[in-house]
C-alpha cells in the first residue's frame, strides 16, 4: 500500500490523534449506551477522514511521466488587498488561481513549490511534481484573516524565496529555477521595501504579475472559518468604503530586481509562460498507485449523515418537548 498525504504526514497523524482522543474521552464519559454508540461513531468518522487525507493507494498501472529539469516557483500576495473585486467583478485572487493553473500546464512535467505571503511568508509546498497537489493547494488559498492583518510588506517574502532558490540550486545545480511573483503591489507597511537582487541571482527566468485597477474595488473582509457571520466590506478608519488599487511601480521594481518581465494581468488577456531553455522528456513509464481515499471519503460522509440526522432528531424532540410544556403551563 502506498500513502501520499495532502498535507505532512505527521501533521494529519497529530490531528486525526488529537479528534479520536476527543472522541474516546467522550466515549469515557458517556452515561448512556445512545451516547456511547454516538462517540464511538464520531471516533470512527475521524479515523476515516484522517485516513483518506493519507490518499491510501493499492497495486500499480503504468503511466506515462513527463519530466523536466526545471523548478518553478510560485510567489503569490496574499493580503486583504487581494481580495479587491476589481478581476471581472470578482477577488483578485481569482485571477492569481486561475493563472497559476495555466502555467502549471505550460510547465507539464517540471517541479512546484508554492510560497504565499501576508504579514509573513510561508511555504505552503515543497518542490513536488505532484500538480494535483499543487492545485489542491491553490484552489484553498485566500486571505489572511482581516481582523488579524496589519501593515504588510510587498518583499517580505525575500528571504524565504533566496532561501528555497539557493537549497534547491545545492540539491541540483543543473536545474533551470523559475520565479513567478503574484501580487498587486500595495505596499502598507511603513518599512521600505526590500530588494530581491539577490534571488534574482539564482533565477533563470519568470515573470510578475500585476492584478488589480487604478480605480480600484472594494474588499469583502476574511472572517475565521469557524464564523458565523456574514463578511461586510472593509471600511477606513472614517467609516467609507476601503478602495485598493494597484501600484505598478512597486511591481516593476521588483520584476527588475529579479530580472524578469513585467505584465498587467486582466481577464481578457492571456498569461504569458517564461521561456526558459530545459531538456524535458517523458521519463518512461512509471508505476502509480490506484487511489482508495475515495472509498473512506464516502464512508465519511455516510456516517456524518447519521450524525446530522441524530441532531435534526434531538432538535425535534427539544422543540416537542417545549411545545407539550407550554401546553402544560397553559
Amino acid at each position: 500500500m502506498t500513502w501520499n498525504p495532502i498535507w505532512p504526514a505527521w501533521l494529519l497523524v497529530v490531528v486525526g490523534a488529537l479528534l479520536v482522543g476527543l472522541c474516546v474521552w467522550g466515549l469515557v464519559r458517556a452515561g448512556t449506551r445512545r451516547k456511547r454508540v454516538d462517540w464511538m461513531l464520531r471516533g470512527l468518522v475521524a479515523l476515516v477522514i484522517a485516513i483518506a487525507c493519507l490518499r491510501p493507494g493499492i497495486g500499480s498501472h503504468s503511466v506515462e511521466a513527463a519530466q523536466s529539469e526545471l523548478d518553478v516557483l510560485f510567489v503569490v500576495d496574499t493580503t486583504a488587498s487581494m481580495n479587491a473585486e476589481d478581476w471581472n467583478g470578482g477577488p483578485r485572487l481569482d485571477g492569481v488561481k486561475q493563472d497559476i493553473a495555466q502555467l502549471a500546464l505550460a510547465h507539464a512535467g517540471a517541479r512546484f513549490s508554492l510560497i504565499t505571503f501576508d504579514s509573513q511568508a510561508v511555504r505552503r509546498l515543497p518542490f513536488t511534481n505532484d500538480a494535483t497537489a499543487l492545485q489542491s493547494i491553490v484552489e484553498r488559498l485566500s486571505p489572511e484573516i482581516t481582523v488579524y492583518s496589519g501593515g504588510s510588506s510587498v518583499t517580505v517574502a525575500n528571504g524565504l524565496v533566496n532561501q528555497v532558490l539557493g537549497h534547491a540550486k545545492e540539491q541540483d545545480p543543473d536545474r533551470a529555477q523559475v520565479v513567478y511573483y503574484f501580487g498587486d503591489g500595495e505596499q502598507t507597511s511603513s518599512d521600505a521595501p526590500e530588494s530581491f537582487e539577490q534571488a534574482g541571482g539564482k533565477t533563470d527566468g519568470g515573470a510578475v504579475f500585476g492584478y488589480g485597477t487604478n480605480e480600484g474595488g472594494p474588499m469583502l473582509e476574511t472572517l475565521a472559518a469557524f464564523s458565523t457571520q456574514a463578511p461586510e466590506y472593509i471600511t477606513t478608519a472614517d467609516g467609507e468604503t476601503a478602495i485598493s488599487v494597484i501600484d505598478e511601480a512597486n511591481l516593476q521594481a521588483i520584476s527588475e530586481q529579479l530580472g524578469v518581465v513585467y505584465q498587467l494581468r486582466t481577464p481578457d488577456t492571456a498569461i504569458t509562460p517564461a521561456e526558459v531553455q530545459v531538456e524535458s522528456g517523458t521519463g518512461g513509464d512509471v508505476e502509480a498507485a490506484f487511489d482508495l481515499y475515495w472509498i473512506f471519503a464516502i464512508a465519511a460522509f455516510v456516517l456524518m449523515m447519521r450524525e446530522v440526522w441524530v441532531n435534526v432528531r434531538s432538535i425535534a424532540e427539544l422543540r416537542g418537548a417545549r411545545g407539550a410544556s407550554d401546553v402544560d403551563g397553559d
